[in-house]
């Protein structure tokens, strides 16, 4: 799930731009017209232009002013099963009781 992008989100955005103004440019989120919002960092946050920027798994994603006036929250996402071993099989997460999903969440993923 998506969630509005807060200014700790953009900090490498502004890193890698060096700059105190950083855009992004494609197509909205929900009507699909070309959009090209602007990011201004102030010293007590961020200004935005063009609309609004949201960060996801696979990114930012933009929608337009016009649809962020008449929806603001981010909509029509596929939900996503995640399924993870419990007592020696696998099962969705979303059907495990209270106590497991919250260490599920505190679980290190190791790589080797």
């Amino acid at each position: 799930m998506a969630e509005k992008t807060t200014i700790k989100d953009l900090k490498p955005y502004f890193d890698e731009a060096r700059s105190d103004k950083i855009a992004f440019v494609g197509k909205c989120h929900d009507c699909g017209k070309d959009i090209s919002i602007e990011i201004d960092r102030l010293e007590d946050g961020y200004k935005v232009s063009g609309g609004a920027v949201y960060m996801s798994a696979i990114g930012p994603i933009g929608k337009c002013d016009v649809c962020y006036k008449e929806l603001p929250a981010l909509h029509n996402f596929q939900p996503c099963a995640v399924y993870s071993r419990i007592v020696g099989y696998m099962r969705p997460v979303s059907d495990w009781n209270p106590g497991k999903q919250a260490e599920f969440k505190i679980r290190k993923v190791f790589e080797l």
